[in-house]
């Protein structure tokens, strides 16, 4: 496949895992990398690395299509919320093709309380979830959620757990929003309290062409990079095992469906079982891939990054059944260190107990 990428967010994990599947895929593409910050970008593991403004100056548009079109690029690729953004509003003026789903929903799933009120009217499985509008609202909202002894206190926007914490009391509530108010000037009404899910996390990602789910990965977080250190406990997977579980793969297809029938692009999500052990689904960031679930491409027979490529340059694929993995599989990840997929039995390789 000798195709010409750009992709956005050059430099950071999440482009570099990118970058490292799609060349397990095919060596022979051009895959060049764009990015705002010129310190990110010198990191990034492509052909060539470009300069852009970022998402929000108004000259990103212009400055964009006249790369795609310098470099006669195929398919340009998101890799954060705002890339896909950015990328949904262009829309058809876009220079280059892209797979994305509509403005819409991207929009509705870069707001949590919007995502999980609309899929809760929609019969699909998230955790109890309440918005507030002031810190007078905690008491009432504590009292809402009264049959869950933890809560979930979050920020309704962003990513990898920001502003986020596990409750008990109003007062602990009351205090971490407080203080991200007057620390950070977020105002209250940007935090939700939702039921704590206490069971198995999971998270992944899936591929979707013209509402047909074409393939999907999911893995289960065993170990959290920093989590001790965390306000909330967790955060990214530093230990993750590549699971089949058809209960979180048909609770994303039933969300995407609910959104928006017709949807293309890729999906990253997360879950997590209740206290029933009923996957629940806490997030999906639309139209762009995963940090950690990109990695599973190299596991396996599937490589989704590669697929997205041929959807986008408008080629048919059949949906991709992959048979459950006969072999586990796991990614294991720390800071300042590149992320290594292994079998099980790698874990035992080269290794002497001393005991």
């Amino acid at each position: 496949m000798s195709a010409r990428l750009l992709v956005l967010g050059a430099g950071a994990g999440t482009a570099n895992n990118l970058v490292r599947v799609l060349r397990a895929s095919d060596p022979l593409m051009t895959i060049l990398g764009a990015h705002h910050d010129r310190f990110v970008l010198r990191g990034a593991a492509t052909d060539r690395r470009y300069l852009l403004p970022s998402t929000s100056d108004p000259d990103f548009a212009d400055a964009l299509n006249g790369l795609i079109a310098r470099e006669r690029i195929d398919v340009t690729l998101p890799t954060s919320d705002a890339d896909a953004r950015a990328l949904a509003v262009m829309g058809g003026t876009l220079g280059s093709r892209t797979l994305l789903p509509s403005l819409a929903t991207i929009d509705l799933c870069q707001d949590k309380y919007a995502f999980a009120e609309f899929l809760d009217a929609h019969g699909v499985a998230v955790p109890e979830t309440v918005a507030l509008k002031t810190l007078d609202d905690i008491d009432a909202a504590f009292a809402t959620l009264a049959r869950h002894p933890r809560l979930w206190c979050r920020r309704r926007r962003g990513t990898g757990g920001l502003g986020a914490l596990l409750v008990a009391r109003p007062e602990q509530s009351r205090a971490w929003i407080a203080y991200w108010a007057q620390m950070r000037d977020v105002d209250p009404s940007e935090f939700t309290l939702a039921e704590h899910l206490p069971g198995r996390d999971f998270a992944g990602q899936a591929l979707f062409a013209d509402g047909e789910p074409i393939a999907a990965c999911v893995y289960e977080r065993l170990s959290y990079l920093g989590g001790a250190a965390a306000p909330a406990g967790v955060g990214l997977a530093a230990l993750g095992r590549r699971v089949a579980d058809r209960r979180v793969t048909d609770l994303v297809t039933a969300a995407v469906h609910a959104i928006e029938p017709r949807a293309s692009g890729v999906f990253c999500f997360d879950a997590r079982e209740n206290v029933d052990g009923v996957p629940c689904l806490t997030e999906i960031n639309a139209g762009r891939f995963g940090l950690s679930a990109i990695l599973l491409d190299l596991a396996g027979k599937v490589n989704m990054a590669a697929t997205y490529v041929r959807l986008a340059r408008g080629e048919r694929v059949e949906p991709i059944v992959e048979p459950e993995p006969a072999e586990d599989w796991y990614f294991v990840r720390d800071y300042d260190a590149a992320p290594a997929v292994l079998r099980a039995d790698d874990f035992f390789d080269g290794i002497e107990e001393t005991r």
